[in-house]
């Protein structure tokens, strides 16, 4: 007798299986042509269930605990070989153990979107990704519609199908659920439990349950997330026209505290004081109602304040305005004579100041060419 005649020869007296790979659903004792023993253990270890088949033929099944196989714990199995009562022979059968645990981390997510319909946005395209766990409530059912004589099969087979029937669970239960688009996250937890409920009864009859489901997101295109991004910032903003008021003043005044911009930069403060005071009593009143009419023109910018000139280097002032036409007279003030008052940034020339500008006198441009 060889070798491998002498292995196959022998009889198995402990069945067991030790999972170490989290993702082994089924496992098939490998018997190897050899034949286990009568009266071998039979070890069911927490989280498993060892089921019997002869000849394709589902027999006994076994829940946790430490067995000694006999005729007497076997009646499917020696009902199928026509074992006699005292049987002691050595026998041929296959044994599955079968996980019973939590497989959990198992992940599902839509490829395409979802089209449902909303109340306040119309048409939408949703998508939605999230995770769940896996659980065998009936081994002889999964091994019948989907182990078959699989010798081990993991969570990665049956992946995929369940990820199809979780994506079409969901489109149905979104459209079913009739919640607005901006109210499905604060429902996300109720729709996944009924989501849990429903996949377990349409996966009962292949043995396996969702005890758990989990929705982390429900997400929309990004052309609609920008226009809903748009349209929270309008809200966030408030009232329109006091806030297009306030950036014309803030646009204003950081042109007014240039100095490099010219007339602009003079023009720009007496726009923008005007502008502010205008805001002012817009903000007082209360909202809904019109402003009164002004009974005369706000006064001048700067009309009481005085002015600082800086003539050959030197600083002069402070100068009251009614001086200034004196100065002017005199030649110190000039329309390029650099000027300055409080509330102002920095020194500008006279001609870019609204308020000075009627100091100087127009030129007139040159006569035209005689003909």
């Amino acid at each position: 007798m060889g070798l491998m005649d002498k292995v196959k020869g022998q009889f198995i007296d402990i069945v067991e299986f030790l999972d170490d790979s989290r993702d082994t659903i089924v496992w098939r004792f490998p018997r190897q042509g050899n034949e286990i023993k009568m009266g071998a253990k039979l070890v069911v270890r927490e989280g498993q269930i060892a089921v019997f088949v002869n000849e394709g033929q589902i027999a006994d099944a076994f829940t946790p605990g430490t067995y000694t196989l006999e005729t007497q714990n076997m009646p499917v199995l020696a009902t199928l070989k026509g074992w006699k009562y005292g049987f002691n022979s050595p026998f041929k059968a296959e044994v599955y153990f079968v996980g019973t645990r939590l497989y959990t981390d198992m992940k599902w997510g839509t490829k395409n979107p979802i089209t449902m319909r909303d109340a306040e946005f119309g048409m939408v395209r949703l998508r939605a990704f999230g995770t769940y766990a896996l659980q065998v409530n009936d081994a002889k059912a999964l091994m019948r519609q989907l182990v078959g004589t699989d010798p081990q099969f993991k969570t990665e087979e049956v992946s995929e199908f369940l990820r199809q029937t979780i994506v079409s669970e969901v489109a149905t239960a979104l459209g079913n659920a009739k919640i607005p688009m901006l109210d499905l996250a604060a429902n996300q937890d109720t729709i996944a439990s009924n989501l849990a409920e429903t996949l377990t009864g349409s996966l009962r009859d292949m043995g396996i349950a969702i005890p758990r489901f989990v929705i982390e997101s429900i997400s929309l295109p990004d052309e609609v997330q920008k226009a809903l991004d748009k349209r929270t910032s309008m809200g966030v903003l408030g009232d329109l026209d006091q806030y297009t008021k306030f950036q014309t003043a803030e646009a204003i005044d950081h042109a007014a505290q240039n100095p490099g911009g010219g007339a602009a930069g003079g023009i720009g403060l007496g726009m923008g004081m005007a502008v502010g005071q205008q805001m002012a009593q817009s903000f007082q009143q209360p909202q809904g109602q019109q402003a009164p009419a002004a009974a005369a023109p706000p006064p001048l910018p700067g009309a009481s304040k005085p002015w600082y000139l800086a003539v050959n280097g030197q600083q002069v002032g402070p100068l009251p305005v009614e001086q200034l036409g004196d100065k002017v007279g005199s030649g110190e003030l000039t329309p390029q004579t650099l000027v300055w008052q409080d509330g102002m940034s920095g020194w500008v020339a006279a001609s870019t100041v609204p308020s000075l500008q009627a100091l100087f006198p127009a030129t007139p441009p040159p006569l035209p060419p005689q003909g």
